[in-house]
């Protein structure tokens, strides 16, 4: 649940660079275990939130990509549970790059555990119809990592956001120096953790990783997107993890958050 909630964050965020809303775009997985799945469905749950469409449809907006290739109707009798509500009506493909020429999405997500699976192909064919892709590769650690940073950038001439799981160094392309967005579930679990210590809760529900990804999201200042960042520096997760907690739970004092939150000791988090 936090990887889906930081994954959603940083889809919020880039919104300010691609334009439009999250409705307006169209999602690729490559992955499809209950990690993929479980960050596409909080996915759609933002989007039919936002938009009051049935999240029946806004399931529609987002695709997925397993060993056996996409997810389709014609498949559904043998999927697992979890893979049922995303076989949607289409013609199959078997590859990657095949769905990405089909699909054409706008943002593609990896989260297969298999390191350099989005191919020089895959990130080209992406950026040949967005000036802008947004190239998720979210599997740890960096040796499983779908792509580099620096692959990310050089395949699309510098014009991709990029954000893994794993960190990557700033890499400079034709003189523009790119800051690669980290996916990391320390964005989100110590100010939501916070505020279900404090509050006694003994469950997260939907509205909270909705409530926390929006706030993460709202952290990212024109600074940062001028660097191609979709995430805050981690060396600010006091003040984050403050404003998550304060925004979960709307009735409780900024103020109290913030005094409770500069009393915690928060090591600087390693790798998610």
């Amino acid at each position: 649940m936090w990887t889906a909630s930081v994954v959603l964050a940083g889809l919020v965020a880039s919104l300010k660079l691609l334009g439009g809303s999250l409705a307006d775009h169209t999602f690729l997985f490559l992955g499809a275990g209950e990690a993929g799945t479980g960050i596409a469905e909080l996915i759609a749950l933002e989007i039919s939130t936002k938009t009051n469409i049935p999240i029946e449809e806004t399931r529609k907006k987002i695709y997925l990509v397993d060993s056996k290739g996409l997810i389709v109707s014609s498949r559904k009798e043998s999927l697992q549970h979890f893979k049922q509500p995303w076989a949607h009506e289409c013609e199959p493909h078997s590859t990657l790059l095949d769905a990405v020429k089909a699909i054409k999405p706008t943002v593609l997500n990896g989260t297969s555990g298999v390191g350099q699976s989005f191919t020089k192909e895959v990130v080209e064919a992406m950026a040949a119809f967005n000036e802008r892709p947004l190239i998720m590769a979210l599997s740890n650690p960096t040796s499983q990592a779908e792509c580099t940073a620096e692959q990310a950038y050089t395949w699309t001439e510098g014009r991709c956001i990029f954000s893994s799981g794993s960190r990557f160094d700033p890499y400079e392309y034709n003189g523009k120096l790119h800051i690669p967005g980290q996916a990391n579930n320390a964005y989100i679990f110590p100010g939501l953790g916070f505020r279900l210590v404090i509050s006694g809760a003994i469950r997260v529900n939907d509205e909270m990783l909705l409530a926390a990804s929006e706030t993460l999201a709202n952290q990212v200042t024109q600074e940062h997107y001028d660097k191609g960042m979709i995430y805050p520096p981690l060396t600010n997760i006091r003040k984050i993890s403050a404003n998550i907690a304060a925004h979960v739970d709307a009735k409780e004092s900024l103020g109290t958050w913030y005094d409770s939150c500069e009393k915690l000791t928060v090591a600087t988090p390693g790798d998610a």
